[in-house]
């Protein structure tokens, strides 16, 4: 990313059936080719992924069709990305919480999260889970910054951090409703 990209306001905004998604794509694949190279199975590009994870880059208005994709934007850039997937017992799930690695430390996850918390919150959701790898501690440390928990896991892959948080108690009054952009 450039230096330009640093000083401009991030902006959240939900990804729409009509909006483009060069941006998506690119965090997606950044972040997929990323996990696989952290859990010592490097891969080169997109074709070498495994197919679950070709199809949400190749197709994530199909691979997300059900579920609510944040993407935060710098200028006209997309800088961070995340999923909201919700269960039928009332639980959302953070999925693919990406932000590109040149803006990292400036917000853009926490805004992410934030918003995504705002959806939860407006869907009259409970709570908010999310899986991490142990082994990305400036994330775990932000979530729990964010007010999450480890939990007993619910995903049996070994290295994964479950945690979760009520929405109920998700008091941002700076950003509540507002964080969020059209």
């Amino acid at each position: 990313m450039t230096d330009s990209l640093d000083t401009r306001p991030v902006v959240v905004r939900r990804v729409e059936p009509d909006s483009p998604t060069a941006g998506l794509v690119a965090l997606l694949t950044a972040y997929h080719l990323r996990t696989e190279e952290e859990k010592g199975v490097p891969v080169t590009d997109k074709a070498a992924l495994p197919a679950r994870y070709r199809a949400e880059i190749d197709d994530p208005r199909s691979a997300f069709a059900d579920d609510v994709v944040l993407l935060a934007h710098s200028g006209d850039a997309a800088v961070g990305c995340l999923v909201v997937t919700t269960s039928a017992d009332g639980r959302a799930e953070l999925k693919r919480v990406w932000t590109d690695p040149g803006l990292r430390g400036r917000g853009v996850a926490s805004r992410l999260v934030g918003a995504a918390l705002d959806h939860a919150a407006d869907a009259g959701l409970g709570t908010v889970a999310l899986s991490v790898w142990r082994w990305r501690v400036g994330a775990i440390g932000l979530y729990e910054r964010l007010g999450f928990t480890v939990v007993e896991p619910w995903d049996e892959r070994e290295d994964l951090v479950c945690m979760e948080r009520s929405v109920e108690t998700w008091r941002d009054p700076g950003r509540r409703g507002a964080s969020l952009s059209r």
